[in-house]
């Protein structure tokens, strides 16, 4: 999260809240706009879509065979900014109640079908007629050459200012999270004593910026030498040498940190493929070492701020976001078949801070709406559930207005996360073995602004929750020092102060998970009133109804 961004969410939540009127529209009137229609008369399922051997096996089924002019199946393979029958035809089969169609993967050519989408067609009236949902490949791990072992030893994590190995090994710190800009890495080298890297993809060779790549070497080397597992999470930037990557709704005035990634134009889509690819082949294992999290993209909800589109058609979105994914997740997992691969959602779950955005419930739900229906995967979860608002000292005791018990809670924060977690494990949402999916909370931090007790008292009590909790992965704090331009606005989450000073926090964080931990939990226990693993056992849920505490 950017200080401009903190600052935003910060006047937002404080703002007299303003009711934005949303119509309901139907899926027809989105055709024009570019997202897929679920459109009538679609009676063939696509039941898997697989890599077998240098294969992709294709298994479908209907109730009812639709009929044909010469009886049979054809698969189309479209590029994801396709739709309908106007990709290629890989394959066709008897028309039946079921069918199965073989053809090749063509994997490093220019006629790679590993990211592409499929779709079932059958001649009627001499056209092409769609007659199933569109499917991707689920199992790219199948032909990863790269797999290693992931660095899964502890959930204790940090978003760090710099690369201070000595204060983090010091915290008992077991992840990291880090930041990459996807268009300062391509491109020609920014600096002659680099020579620009080149990366032969699908039939073409792509240029890496080997300058600005050394930034991303040496963190991913010196988190691999010091036993840091690192979570990567990639943001779209506007650069001259990226602007094919940029969403062609996204190429205005508007300013952000991250803008949505071009899933509507061939170069930019060819390019996408090309990216993922190449992280992937570069941080698993080898010289640099291992990335074993990938984000792809930040709080991708908030629109405005953090995935900018020029759209407020949540449809549109979810669906353009849903096609990068799929073109990372398949590009990094046919390369380490055990990276995960996650998205990333805010603590806005029914209240939006700034109405361009949208809320992070629903969002959620399309993205899963469209992973199901086009092929579930296992896609893992990054949420951050920071206080409301922002600079709230107390974890353990929100404002009544903000945070509640129900699924209709305007946000989710450390004090609710079960909710979320709960949410996970619907049927619907689980991961393609039944299981529930890995959550990470990415993004954590509690200011000290207002008594560093407090910051104690709830980094105390939010690890314990997360830690209770059998779904949450990671815990990182955000941050080790102080801001001074986020202290403007009663946001100070270091565990130090500007000058490097500890703060009370800073031994409580670093005892979580040690045998002096009682020590901090008593003295959090006392701070909050209760004692802190009782609350988190009994889910105790207490609440306020003003800014003070005593409220």
């Amino acid at each position: 999260m950017s200080k401009n961004n903190l600052m935003k969410k910060v006047l937002g939540i404080v703002m007299t809240a303003v009711t934005v009127m949303t119509a309901v529209l139907s899926y027809d009137s989105f055709i024009g706009e570019g997202t897929q229609v679920i459109a009538a008369g679609r009676p063939v399922n696509i039941d898997s879509c697989t890599i077998s051997g240098g294969q992709v096996v294709v298994n479908v089924s209907t109730a009812s065979a639709p009929g044909s002019d010469d009886g049979k199946y054809y698969l189309f393979a479209d590029e994801v900014y396709q739709d309908g029958t106007t990709g290629k035809v890989v394959a066709s089969a008897d028309r039946g109640g079921k069918a199965t169609f073989s053809f090749d993967l063509g994997l490093g050519t220019e006629n790679s079908n590993l990211s592409k989408k499929f779709l079932v067609a059958v001649k009627s009236g001499g056209s092409y007629v769609q007659v199933s949902d569109e499917h991707y490949i689920t199992n790219p791990e199948a032909v990863a050459t790269k797999t290693v072992g992931r660095n899964d030893h502890g959930m204790k994590g940090i978003l760090p200012n710099d690369a201070n190995a000595d204060t983090f090994k010091d915290l008992g710190i077991a992840q990291m999270v880090y930041n990459l800009y996807m268009g300062d890495i391509v491109g020609p080298s920014s600096n002659p004593a680099y020579p620009t890297t080149e990366f032969s993809y699908d039939g073409k060779t792509y240029q890496f910026n080997t300058a600005a790549l050394q930034q991303y070497d040496g963190f991913v080397r010196w988190c691999s030498i010091n036993n840091f597992q690192l979570t990567l999470t990639i943001l779209n930037n506007k650069t001259s040498a990226g602007a094919d990557l940029i969403h062609p709704l996204s190429r205005d005035s508007h300013v952000c940190p991250g803008y949505a990634m071009n899933t509507k134009e061939d170069g930019g889509t060819q390019h996408l493929k090309a990216i993922a690819a190449f992280l992937a082949d570069r941080y698993s294992g080898g010289a640099f070492g291992t990335v074993d999290n990938w984000v792809i993209g930040n709080e991708i909800n908030a629109r405005t701020e953090w995935y900018y589109m020029n759209s407020t058609n949540i449809e549109l979105n979810v669906s353009e976001y849903v096609k990068a994914f799929r073109i990372f997740y398949n590009g990094i997992k046919s390369v380490n078949g055990n990276a995960r691969v996650y998205n990333s959602i805010d603590q806005e779950w029914n209240r939006k801070s700034n109405p361009g955005c949208f809320l992070a419930k629903e969002y959620l739900d399309r993205f899963n709406y469209y992973m199901n229906r086009e092929g579930n995967v296992d896609w893992s979860l990054s949420v951050h559930p920071y206080n409301a608002p922002l600079f709230d000292p107390y974890a353990w005791k929100q404002q009544a207005e903000y945070v509640n018990t129900s699924l209709a809670t305007p946000y989710i924060t450390i004090e609710n996360i079960y909710l979320l977690t709960d949410y996970m494990c619907k049927p619907e949402f689980l991961n393609p073995a039944g299981q529930v999916r890995q959550i990470s909370l990415s993004e954590i931090g509690y200011t000290s602004s207002f008594g560093e007790d407090a910051q104690l008292a709830s980094i105390v009590y939010a690890y314990t929750m997360a830690k209770s909790n059998p779904y949450i992965t990671s815990f990182i704090l955000f941050r080790e020092t102080d801001d001074a331009h986020e202290m403007e606005s009663h946001i100070a989450q270091g565990l130090k102060n500007i000058d490097g000073s500890k703060k009370m926090s800073y031994d409580a964080y670093k005892f979580m998970d040690t045998n002096q931990a009682g020590t901090y939990k008593a003295k959090a226990s006392q701070i909050i009133g209760q004692d802190v693993d009782a609350m988190v056992a009994n889910r105790t849920f207490l609440k306020r109804n003003g800014w003070f505490l005593n409220d």
